[in-house]
């Protein structure tokens, strides 16, 4: 038994390693957007270059309903490991695309076509990358414990906020604006790159689930295209219950710093100490979410944090920007992010339990792809627009309470018509 678990517990360090490194890139962009900004997308003034770098961040979603489909169904047919080293390699060539890339001085308009490109690989990669790590958990977790162990797939993209936003706070408490401008923002992207041997190998050691190995059929990509179209009730209702997860996310941790610094007009050093404070709230409420969703059943967390989400973001928001400070930012932040994290806990877990099991990763990477592309990847850019179109700084509790709505109401359907993501220690649903 204790064998087991320790055998279990490294599993889940070593599929969690490339989540953290997948998030950690996406989380640098979105900290270092306005430099990333001047440097690639020079325009005419700094709200032009920013909205522009942080179209670019979102660029990359726009490939992830691709790789959910063509990667998914890899990973579907030749394996949960093959599909997870496949993605880490992709992803790797993305970051260090965005990394070594001379600036727009420099190469001209080559500069932003690469990083472009960059970004459109690692979004290729990260629509199969979430959907194979929590299939993979959730095909290894024991019995009545699969919301636990199905959340350390988002608990180890906040470690990778944390990371970020330490590094982050170091390089601005040793570097000046300029030198942050000028050099300072791919300190962490060369760190990312430094970090890909190491995540590689972790992942090499990886044994496939027994689950997986057990199945005699294992679909080719017409017939997972097929069966994504039969059940494409089942995909819809997923990419709304991801709505709310991915809005909120990327809210609270991509937007934080461009938030606190270009809107509320805060310092970088607060910023950073918020997105940090976010991290370690994320890592704290995830894995409790998730074992409380397997002793109380999914539905109760889904419904009831989308409720106090559509109540609570809008006010709060007015309530930060009427008298910005370091400590109303950390309390907005801290209660945006209790409602994330104790509804991706259970909802995750009710992704991967409501989708058929022959396209369990294809379908699940699919609705959490859409789902990010649609919306929760270009959340920073569409905030921002927001802001500078109404002139109303909290208007992005709008479109976190659009979120919410969208996640109660495939938590309302769901518990009619699929119980098995509903109830008390539900199981993956095999057809």
């Amino acid at each position: 038994m204790a064998a087991a678990r320790q055998s279990r517990l490294g599993a889940v360090i070593r599929v969690a390693s490339g989540n953290f490194l997948e998030m950690y890139d996406f989380m640098v962009f979105g900290y270092y957007a306005a430099a990333i900004g001047a440097a690639f997308f020079p325009a005419g003034t700094a709200t032009v270059s920013l909205l522009l770098a942080l179209a670019t961040f979102g660029a990359g979603f726009l490939m992830r309903p691709i790789g959910a489909v063509v990667l998914g169904a890899y990973a579907d047919r030749r394996g949960r490991r093959a599909g997870l080293l496949l993605t880490l390699g992709l992803m790797g060539l993305g970051i260090a695309a965005t990394a070594g890339t001379p600036g727009y001085a420099a190469i001209g308009l080559a500069a932003p076509l690469v990083v472009l490109c960059g970004r459109l690989l690692q979004g290729f990669s990260a629509g199969m990358e979430l959907g194979g790590v929590s299939v993979y958990l959730a095909e290894i977790a024991p019995a009545g414990s699969r919301g636990f162990y199905v959340s350390w797939q988002s608990a180890s993209q906040q470690v990778a906020v944390m990371f970020a936003a330490s590094v982050g706070l170091v390089l601005n408490a040793n570097l000046s604006p300029r030198q942050m401008s000028a050099w300072g923002w791919r300190v962490p992207l060369l760190l990312g790159c430094l970090v890909i041997p190491l995540v590689l190998w972790l992942r090499r050691s990886l044994t496939e689930t027994a689950e997986f190995s057990a199945r005699r059929e294992r679909p080719a990509l017409p017939q997972v295209l097929a069966s994504l179209g039969a059940n494409w009730r089942i995909v819809s209702l997923g990419v709304l219950l991801v709505t709310m997860t991915t809005v909120s996310f990327y809210m609270i941790t991509a937007y934080t710093p461009t938030f606190g610094t270009a809107v509320l007009h805060l310092s970088s050093l607060d910023s950073f100490i918020a997105t940090l404070a976010v991290g370690a709230s994320n890592l704290l409420w995830l894995p409790l979410m998730g074992a409380w969703s397997d002793r109380i059943g999914r539905r109760p967390l889904l419904i009831g944090c989308t409720v106090l989400m559509a109540l609570t973001a809008y006010p709060v928001l007015v309530w930060l920007t009427r008298a910005p400070s370091l400590a109303a930012l950390l309390a907005t932040e801290l209660w945006l992010s209790f409602l994330y994290a104790s509804y991706n806990g259970a909802m995750v877990v009710s992704l991967t339990e409501i989708m058929p099991a022959e396209v369990r990763t294809t379908g699940f990477a699919l609705a959490y792809s859409l789902a990010t592309s649609l919306f929760g990847g270009f959340t920073p850019a569409i905030c921002h627009l927001l802001v500078q179109y109404t002139h109303n700084p909290a208007v992005p509790g709008l479109w976190l309470t659009f979120a919410a709505l969208c996640g109660l109401t495939a938590a309302l359907f769901l518990g009619r018509h699929h119980p098995a993501a509903a109830g008390h220690r539900a199981a993956i649903i095999v057809p």
